[in-house]
């Protein structure tokens, strides 16, 4: 290995690095909110709100963060978010009233959403189309699986123990860790626009508007189980962000420098791709979400001990995503994102049957088991699919619109399950009610995945071209190998341009016989 190959691996594991101190703030905040809301005052929807302004923040913000990485540069916009990350969360174990813990975890959102698209856009100019891309996404996908794993392991004793301060705290040396090596081992690179149009290239209009019609997408479904879906608060914030994202497709096909190429809105694999995450990541954070519930207010498991028996998931996502990058090398996405959400479907399925005095071993491990390396593969294989064919150019829009796709679906996902838990949680028996809600909610983890295996099957499908090629490719073997068959003689290749224009030889001339001759 050369030392330009061992740079790009060294960058690639600080790329993740950055991607697990993201994944692990997400989830080991979940296992410290009640702690903090007692210790701040907190009530059950002021407490949501810990959650609801870093999911705001960040989903909104991740296109127009994607988009800054291309033009300004992405190790400097990194570096950046890098920077306010590690800011925002020592303010948020800082904080002294609930008010600032919510304006510093939207503070965090946002430098999230600057952060993790750069991060990726910076990948995929590390890393070239092909295996190694496929590999480097794979190992991208598994550090979030080791970040969700870390969460669950440590979130417990360390809120137990040292408080929930330091589920904050711990960002800051992984922050700064990140300050000091990324101007050693990433290289910057930006998308080259001339200095009169470099103001016109960030499309103000555009970023305005589809950051306003992400926010208000997100708040909707964040607020859908409180208000209710069908209440004209709900349906009025989701026409108001239909109606903007139209708004913003008219802009991008009018602007001059869009925001988001129209390249990118016409693919059918970009699309399908993200449609595939978004699903997927309804599921995901659905189940886990349902799950935790389960466990502590069924089952009456610790943190602790919830987190180790939890652990299997994650860990069979790591598994699942280097399988998968496997298989999409030699396959493609499409049959890897089928039989990954396949699992999730089967896996939710078995957990959909949890009884009220159920256990670990033979009610929660068979589900989780299958559900984990599903989790990885397809999240690889949606990745793949989004990503595919992506230029440098458009890289961090893309990849802002890949991690915007996950995010928003897990606010998703876990606004449905919560609306079909509450609305199914009936009878007179506290535990007998709470474990019908909780198997009403598996099942629409169920329906999320069936959803995204639909969408699977009619939009990730190869290119025509190339499936008439290996059709052809087929059809001559067998031809070819068929005994008997005659074998044509190759024609002989054309004279080449010099050979057709070089002027003839002369002939020998033939010796005169001499008077002394024979």
């Amino acid at each position: 290995m050369t030392a330009s190959d061992a740079r790009r691996w060294y960058a690639l594991a600080l790329l993740c690095l950055a991607g697990f101190m993201v994944i692990l703030d997400a989830q080991i905040v979940l296992l410290a909110l009640p702690s903090i809301a007692a210790d701040l005052g907190l009530s059950a929807s002021g407490a949501q709100w810990v959650m609801s302004a870093y999911l705001l923040s960040f989903g909104g913000l991740l296109l127009l963060g994607g988009r800054t990485a291309d033009l300004l540069g992405r190790r400097r916009v990194f570096l950046t978010g890098t920077l306010l990350f590690g800011l925002s969360s020592l303010v948020c174990g800082f904080a002294w009233t609930a008010g600032v813990l919510v304006a510093a975890r939207a503070v965090q959102g946002v430098s999230a959403a600057v952060m993790a698209p750069s991060a990726l856009s910076i990948l995929l100019d590390t890393f070239a189309e092909g295996p190694e891309r496929n590999k480097a996404l794979a190992i991208w996908s598994g550090s979030g699986g080791f970040g969700a794993t870390a969460a669950l392991l440590i979130g417990g004793p360390l809120t137990d123990g040292l408080g929930w301060e330091w589920v904050f705290f711990l960002n800051v040396p992984v922050a700064l860790l990140l300050l000091v090596l990324s101007p050693l081992l990433l290289r910057e690179s930006r998308t080259e626009n001339r200095a009169r149009t470099r103001a016109r290239s960030y499309d103000p209009v555009g970023a305005l508007t589809v950051t306003a019609a992400l926010v208000t997408c997100v708040y909707a479904v964040v607020e859908a189980p409180r208000a209710g879906w069908l209440s004209a608060r709900t349906l009025a914030l989701l026409a108001v962000a239909v109606l903007l994202a139209l708004l913003f497709v008219r802009i991008e096909v009018r602007s001059a420098s869009p925001l988001v190429p129209l390249r990118l809105l016409r693919s059918r694999t970009v699309i399908g791709g993200n449609l595939v995450v978004i699903l997927l990541g309804a599921a995901a954070f659905g189940m886990s979400y349902t799950l935790s519930r389960y466990g502590k207010d069924v089952l009456g498991y610790s943190p602790l001990r919830f987190g180790i028996a939890n652990v299997v998931m994650p860990a069979g996502a790591v598994v699942g995503s280097y399988a998968g990058q496997a298989l999409v090398t030699r396959v493609g996405p499409r049959p890897v994102a089928m039989g990954g959400l396949a699992l999730v479907g089967a896996g939710s399925l078995l957990l959909a049957g949890v009884p009220v005095d159920g256990g670990f071993v033979h009610d929660l491990l068979p589900g989780l088991f299958l559900f984990g390396p599903g989790l990885g593969a397809c999240a690889v294989a949606g990745a793949i699919a989004a990503l595919t064919g992506v230029g440098e150019r458009e890289s961090g829009v893309a990849s802002g619109i890949n991690t915007a796709a996950f995010q928003i679906g897990g606010a998703f996902g876990v606004a449905v399950v919560t609306s079909v838990a509450v609305s199914h949680t009936t009878g007179t028996e506290r535990l007998t009610a709470l474990t019908a809600g909780h198997r009403a909610a598996f099942m629409a983890c169920v329906v999320l995945a069936a959803a995204g295996l639909a969408c699977a099957t009619a939009l990730l499908r190869a290119p025509r071209r190339r499936r008439f090629a290996r059709r052809s490719d087929r059809r001559s073997d067998r031809r070819r190998d068929r005994p008997g068959a005659a074998v044509r003689p190759t024609a002989p290749p054309p004279p080449s341009r010099s050979a057709r224009t070089a002027p003839p030889s002369p002939r020998p001339t033939p010796a005169r016989p001499t008077a002394d001759g024979p």
